[in-house]
């Protein structure tokens, strides 16, 4: 039996004593039917309602349904997400006498946390954004996994706390300060698109952190504990380890994240880019027994001279594992209609091209299967971007050093050309203070990483993966009710990795360490390629009705009433549309057209600030 839940979670916490609006949990549970297109719940008792959509992965009957009450117990829950080891834990838990009555990873985790308390989650292996409620108590606890696989967005004023899978479904519900946030505004221009939590673009939208429980107290106190952050200093244990010690201990523990996330009801296909990761995983599934294991691969038409596929590459490993291969290739055309259903999946304003990539990807899949194993997050944890390499240097090792080269490769732009770019006085739509920078070096300042590189590659881990890649891969495939798995962000796996010396993991032009220890699994020819990256064309390159798009959105009524961006800065990089690409070769103007594309499409209107 398998996981059940890759679905939509929802639910309001009274603070003042009324009853919950159970029609605005309805309301914010509606809006997540794409994650869960099999089922729908609302649940409510005292102060608490939960509302949840369901897709079935595991225990398939309606004994696995959600919102799940556990009436001995006095619990219920709303959740999304998968637990892998989800069976050794009810056998434990059966063991010390707990009786189950479904099949279901849910029920687990109700017993688990009887039994364990909030620390239960210590114990669990998997994906997870939960709401447990005591019924008697109405004692509250949100929970989010480690890696911040699964979202969690929170909204609350005086009278009452919501929450739910998706920053769309709390809009639905009503009552939410959609004013920017100023701090997140020079995040998202700066810091390459990625806001950093609690905050999200929306002042009063707020969302867990990784690794995060949030326990609303009976007496409506809240309490946050972090209860897991992976340490990226050396380990003494492993002093005397070789590079083929190194290498050895990836493999393994890869292999069993890859077995771990084939725990599931129906059938897991795996997204077959033909670079080195997902070739990895593909082969350690055929390793696993896995046969006629469904792979899939997307291109698009070449732009200009630059190639949209690397097809010859997934073809090498689909004939050597002898997969069931499906070549899905994109024609221009479906790239504009399919631009608004991907800025629709979006949580929150995303800048990457990878997006509408995504989204296509993930409609063709989700024809075929339910679950899908993808590579995501191994050039975070393996030390794949090019701007590892250079904080290695002697010149980075002192902090505002290592944090000038990072920002020089991973900034978009600096405090004058954000104040050049937003409209009014610097400080009153956007933060005069470069907040980003803060972020920056306090983070690289913390214990537990002290050379240039970890200190990139924890913040990397920690934050940027989270709110880049694997929101990407989250909100895309769920569009499509479709369950992502992503066997790098296996907390032991990552674990293991921070404590990888530096130097292995930027051997070989980046992933060294993943790289040697692939050679045991593919072809050379695989991993000893030039690392391809190919943009989606249209978007690198904005001409006609991509360049219309970006000229409606940023002239239209909402975007003036909203007064965002200064005119004559819009003006000028509408004059010249491919001229200003930021340090990772994103255009200047998609970034800032997408910001204005998500709002409208979210219906937020009403001025900035």
């Amino acid at each position: 039996m398998g996981s059940e839940s890759m679905c939509g979670a929802t639910g309001e916490v009274r603070l003042d004593g009324r009853t919950p609006d159970v029609a605005a949990v309805a309301a914010m549970a509606e809006t997540m039917a794409p994650r869960g297109p099999d089922g729908a719940g609302v649940w409510s008792q005292g102060r608490v309602a939960l509302g949840h959509r369901r897709l079935k992965i595991i225990d398939l009957t309606e004994a696995g349904g959600q919102p799940m009450v556990d009436a001995d117990l006095g619990l219920a829950i709303a959740w999304n997400g998968c637990i892998y080891n989800y069976q050794q834990l009810r056998d434990e838990l059966i063991s010390v006498g707990y009786r189950f009555f479904s099949h279901s990873d849910t029920e687990v985790l109700l017993k688990a946390y009887h039994h364990w308390g909030d620390r239960f989650v210590d114990r669990m292996y998997g994906m997870f954004a939960f709401a447990i409620v005591q019924r008697d108590s109405g004692r509250v606890l949100l929970g989010r996994d480690r890696l911040g696989i699964k979202p969690l967005y929170v909204t609350e004023d005086a009278h009452r706390v919501r929450f739910a899978s998706s920053l769309p479904a709390l809009l639905a519900g009503g009552g939410v300060d959609t004013r920017i946030d100023p701090v997140a505004l020079h995040h998202y221009l700066s810091f390459h698109s990625v806001v950093p939590p609690p905050l999200t673009i929306l002042r009063g939208v707020k969302k867990v952190p990784p690794a995060t429980l949030l326990a609303i107290e009976p007496d409506g106190t809240r309490r946050t504990i972090t209860y897991w952050a992976p340490d990226f200093s050396r380990d003494a244990d492993r002093a005397d380890w070789t590079e083929k010690d190194w290498e050895d201990a990836v493999l393994d523990t890869l292999r069993r994240a890859v077995e771990r996330r084939l725990v599931a009801d129906v059938p897991v296909g795996c997204l077959l880019s033909g670079g080195v990761d997902s070739s990895l995983i593909v082969g350690l599934l055929a390793e696993a027994g896995q046969h006629g294991l469904q792979t899939f691969s997307i291109g698009f038409e070449a732009v200009n001279g630059v190639a949209g596929d690397e097809f010859k590459y997934s073809d090498i490993i689909a004939e050597r594992f002898g997969t069931h291969h499906h070549q899905i290739r994109i024609d221009t055309t479906r790239m504009l209609p399919a631009l608004d259903g991907a800025i629709g999946a979006m949580s929150e304003p995303m800048v990457s091209h990878d997006c509408v990539a995504f989204y296509l990807l993930s409609q063709e899949v989700s024809k075929h299967v339910k679950v899908v194993q993808s590579g995501q997050g191994a050039d975070e944890v393996f030390a794949g971007y090019h701007w590892y390499p250079p904080m290695a240097e002697p010149a980075t090792a002192a902090l505002p050093r290592a944090v000038s080269s990072y920002r020089g490769a991973f900034f978009d732009r600096d405090q004058d050309a954000i104040n050049a770019l937003v409209a009014g006085a610097p400080g009153d739509i956007v933060a005069a203070d470069d907040p980003s920078g803060r972020f920056v070096t306090e983070h690289f300042a913390h214990e537990g990483a002290a050379t240039g590189v970890d200190r990139a590659l924890r913040l990397d881990t920690t934050v940027m993966l989270v709110d880049d890649p694997v929101k990407r891969v989250d909100n895309m495939t769920m569009a499509w009710g479709l369950e992502g798995r992503v066997p790098f962000l296996d907390h032991e796996l990552v674990e293991l990795a921070a404590t990888c010396p530096p130097e292995l993991k930027i051997a070989h032009d980046g992933k060294g360490v993943l790289k040697q220890a692939a050679r045991q699994v593919v072809p050379a020819e695989v991993i000893d390629r030039p690392k391809g990256y190919f943009p989606v064309p249209a978007l690198t390159h904005l001409e006609g009705p991509y360049l219309d798009m970006v000229r409606d959105a940023l002239y239209a009524p909402a975007a003036k009433e909203r007064g965002l961006f200064a005119p004559e800065a819009v003006d000028r990089l509408l004059t010249d549309p491919n001229g200003r690409l930021t340090p990772l070769r994103g255009n200047e103007l998609w970034q800032i057209a997408l910001l204005e594309l998500w709002l409208q499409r979210h219906g937020i209107t009403g001025p900035a600030a």
